[in-house]
């Protein structure tokens, strides 16, 4: 155990900080039509939703919730609670309860809310289940994503301090896009801050495994810690000249090994072992200030931006087998890998309000960059019994994000308002020069190189390959949303929306091959010239130098010339209508219906001149009426129960509907869409018993059922664990979720000032989810190039749904002084297992990859001071405190194989920020 690892819970080294709070949002008071519209109705109780007795909320700040149709502002009135006075099942997190957490990211604080997740890097899972149910939108507009392999952008991209309010509605309403699934996570940016401020911090952090640990890197470029590459690894010019060309290489006169000699650099190929890994460090700073324009006129700045450096090793267990009871192993590998993760954000707004209407214009830029570095050492005992097997890995992804947004909120007359909103958001993911080698050791006594590591190009005896990926998307998106309030009880919205979507994706891969002519010593010829010279025993970067491989004519070969690029596109037209009213005093019903027409297309690019793709393209094109409905009662006592019903659906995301191999550094695996893919349909229905009995403090009670007809769902082909997707052909998802939150008061507890402000904070939930597969004889489905399409052969009958756990705990216990800043949090959190992947399906079949989360216990400690006339906030973070690994495995009785394991220590973070 090294010196950080024995000392890390005495020093409390560390911590990773973004953008810190941009300050309170207040907006214009324009109310959803169940709201009440003056100080007057609020204090009458025969306006639908009024209570003149209690409230819940009693948040300092104002807080600001933009969504497609309408806009709930709370502005400094404290009977209004969102939560409460929502027509729909939504649970709102302000920036006061999101820093409360000490979460640096928005994906953090969300996996404190009832019934989500997060899974990987930042996806965050509604009620368990997958991304593609999950729809996330950033001031009511949409988000493109620059994970192929996701729909959603992963959230932990966006830093607590660029967001004023983050809310989660589970019930459907036809205001929303009609891919609703689990609910839909809607993150609104700040828009004028009430006073004016300059705020900047500055944290470390580290943890156990990887902080002054042994870790790998490579040089790269002079840049790559600020996230950009400086150009070492574009395309070299030979290559370039053969990309734009339209030539394929063992098709067309080309010359591979001239391309080949500019491929590899010392600059990538060479990994460096980092015996003391450095700890993280992190820095922001935001402002704001909203200047008079005259009259009631008011424009409101807001400014901010931030930079973080985190380093992660994972010491990963890798095993694969392709017998049902897992006693044969396929593979065994321990690997070793170090990511760098620099994130540079940055956010500008600008804010007019003048009357009761208000303009916001909004632009965040996102780059989230991942330097990985890995080595991985292994057997392949079913197949080559006792022959180690050497494999590195180098890779530099860019992820990038930049959105901006306009949005209008007018009130036309006393009883008439529009929304407004235009947004583009250009995504783009760039992965040049991914580097791969394999080197293999013998152990054999005839073999003259048995005792050593020796790469001999040609596949099974050693390889190298090299892969360039590009994607770029670019999202347009607009909407209108017309609200008439016809008398406080009766409102009727009309809105409609259009996006359209388009995306470029390319990935170019190749292997680097030794050409089999024949080299003599002098007494004896053979025809591996690598293997004779003892080059392959080289490293990397010497073994493909320029004057190796022009000597020995190595060569290149394009590994996937069936689809190398594809365009895609999303077009979505949608209308709709919806009316909230109220029947006397205690019923109120929110109901409508949606329209969408959408086309789907993928389209794969003809890049080669002599050679047409093998994929065929892709075209869903249809259209729904989604109705919806929300009753809720006033039962009395501050208690009331609502019941929702509705109907949604899925659509195949790009990357699942072409067939391209894409290799996720993330999870180690390799993936295939299929172009057979159609959409899915859920219906949705939910009843939940809500008591606000106090101040601040609420029970609720909630029972959901979901029907999908067509769910998507993986399936692994291959021992590699290839992973492709299909339509299974039905699935049941039941539940309940139980939430509460108490605040005890703790003035009266033992003698002197430290109480007299004090009081205790318990926020808890639990969600249970049951899900099953419905698959019967004689079911179908349709994949690309299955010699089968029995459903049977694909999906097993009861099989949860993928990413589904049955059991979600949240429980924050702390200590809070109401009059300054003075927090200690308790955050505990536990997740069940849960099916990340299926297993292969043979007769019998094996059984399904678990990922198992398991409990998590952190400590936040959040204290303000004075210092020099600046508002000063510490902030300490001890985080996995029990040290849960991360777990990846197959059991099948007594055996068990892991798949991708390794430990994840505890980490300690420590950040210091000035507001002046």
């Amino acid at each position: 155990m090294s010196t950080f690892s024995r000392l890390a819970g005495a020093l409390f080294l560390t911590t990773a900080l973004t953008v810190p709070s941009l300050a309170h949002a207040e907006g214009a008071p324009q109310l959803t039509p169940e709201t009440p519209t003056s100080p007057e109705q609020a204090e009458d109780p025969t306006v639908p939703g009024a209570d003149p007795v209690e409230d819940t909320q009693s948040q300092e700040e104002d807080i600001d919730v933009s969504v497609p149709g309408s806009v709930i502002i709370v502005t400094g009135r404290r009977d209004l609670n969102i939560t409460r006075r929502s027509d729909q099942v939504v649970t709102v997190l302000s920036t006061e309860e999101i820093a409360r957490t000490g979460e640096g990211n928005i994906a953090g604080a969300l996996s404190r809310v009832t019934g989500l997740s997060v899974v990987g890097n930042g996806f965050v899972y509604v009620r368990g289940l997958g991304d593609r149910y999950s729809l996330a939108l950033l001031n009511g507009s949409p988000l493109p994503s620059p994970e192929p392999l996701k729909r959603v952008v992963p959230l932990d991209l966006f830093p607590t301090g660029v967001v004023a309010s983050s809310l989660v509605q589970k019930s459907y309403s036809a205001n929303y896009p009609g891919e609703f699934g689990g609910g839909v996570i809607n993150l609104t940016t700040t828009a004028t801050p009430n006073d004016p401020f300059f705020k900047i911090g500055f944290g470390i952090s580290g943890d156990t495994e990887t902080t002054g640990q042994l870790g790998y890197t490579y040089y790269g470029s002079k840049t790559d810690w600020l996230g950009y590459d400086n150009g070492n690894r574009d395309a070299p010019p030979a290559l370039q000249s053969y990309l734009d060309s339209g030539l394929l290489i063992g098709t067309d006169p080309v010359d591979s090994t001239a391309i080949a000699a500019q491929l590899v650099t010392s600059r990538q190929a060479v990994v460096q072992k980092a015996s003391k890994t450095w700890p993280n460090f992190s820095g922001s700073f935001s402002g704001g200030k909203t200047f008079e324009m005259g009259g009631d006129t008011q424009l409101g700045v807001i400014f901010g931006g931030g930079y973080s450096n985190k380093w992660l090793t994972r010491d990963i267990t890798q095993q694969s087998s392709s017998s049902a009871d897992l006693t044969s192993i396929e593979s065994d590998f321990r690997q070793v890998s170090t990511d760098e993760r620099i994130l540079v954000n940055g956010l500008f707004g600008l804010g007019l309000e003048f009357g009761t209407n208000k303009v916001r214009w909004t632009n965040v830029y996102i780059h989230d960059t991942v330097k990985k570095a890995a080595l991985a050492l292994g057997q392949r005992p079913a197949q080559n019994g006792s022959t180690d097997f050497l494999q590195q890995r180098t890779g530099f992804y860019e992820r990038q994000l930049i959105d901006t947004q306009l949005t209008g909120e007018f009130n036309l007359t006393d009883a008439l308002s529009l929304d407004l909103r235009g947004s583009y958001a250009n995504t783009k993911r760039k992965a040049p020069g991914e580097l791969y080698f394999e080197y293999v050791r013998t152990n054999s006594a005839a073999d003259p190189f048995g005792e050593v590591f020796v790469n001999r190009l040609t596949g099974n005896s050693g390889s190298a390959s090299t892969t360039y990926s590009d994607l770029d998307e670019n999202l347009w998106a607009g909407g209108a949303d017309l609200t008439y309030r016809v008398s406080p009880s009766l409102a009727f919205t009309a809105g409609g929306a259009y996006s359209d979507t388009q995306r470029y994706n390319s990935r170019r891969d190749f292997l680097f091959r030794s050409n089999g002519s024949t080299l003599c010593d002098g007494t004896t010829c053979v025809s591996d010239p690598v293997y004779l010279s003892g080059i392959g025993t080289l490293r990397p970067d010497a073994l493909l130098s320029p004057g190796v491989v022009n000597a020995l004519g190595i060569q290149l070969v394009e590994n996937d010339p069936g689809s190398p690029a594809f365009d895609a596109e999303l077009e979505i037209k949608a209308g709709y209508l919806k009316t909230n009213f109220a029947i006397g005093d205690f019923v109120q019903i929110d109901a409508g219906v949606r329209y969408e027409d959408a086309t789907e297309t993928t389209t794969p690019v003809q890049v080669f001149t002599s050679f047409s793709s093998a994929t065929p393209p892709t075209q869903l094109s249809n259209d729904y009426w989604l109705p919806a409905a929300t009753i809720t009662v006033d039962l009395g006592n501050s208690m009331q129960l609502r019941v929702n019903g509705s109907k949604t659906i899925a659509r195949p995301q790009f990357r699942e509907l072409i067939n391209q191999p894409y290799y996720d550094p993330d999870n180690n695996r390799p993936y295939r869409g299929n172009p057979l893919l159609q959409d899915s349909q859920l219906y949705n229905a939910e009843a939940r018993f809500e008591w606000y009995f106090d101040r601040d403090q609420r029970i609720s009670l909630a029972g959901f059922f979901k029907k999908i007809d067509n769910p998507i769902e993986a399936f692994v082909a291959g021992i590699d664990l290839l992973t492709s997707y299909a339509n299974a052909p039905e699935a049941q998802l039941y539940g309940a979720e139980f939430d509460v939150q108490k605040y005890f008061d703790l003035s009266g507890v033992g003698e002197g000032n430290f109480w007299d402000a004090r009081r205790l904070v318990a926020i808890g939930n639990y969600t249970f989810t049951q899900s099953k597969l419905k698959v019967e004889a004689g079911d179908t489905v349709q994949v690309f190039g299955a010699a089968s399409n029995i459903a049977s052969d694909y999906f097993q009958d009861g099989a949860p749904l993928t990413g589904q756990s049955d059991h979600i705990v949240n429980l924050q216990l702390g200590l809070e002084d109401e009059d300054r800043l003075s927090q200690q949090t308790i955050l505990l959190s536990y997740a069940s297992d849960r099916v990340v992947s299926r297993g292969l399906n043979g007769t019998p079949p094996q059984p399904d990859v678990i990922e198992s989360p398991g409990f998590r216990l952190d400590f936040v400690w959040r204290e303000g001071f004075d210092l020099f006339g600046a508002e000063m906030e510490a902030k300490f973070e001890a985080r996995n405190i029990f040290g849960r690994g991360h777990e990846e495995f197959q059991r099948s009785g007594d055996n068990r194989i892991d798949i991708n394991t390794y430990d994840l220590g505890q980490s300690f973070a420590l950040s210091l920020s000035a507001k002046i």
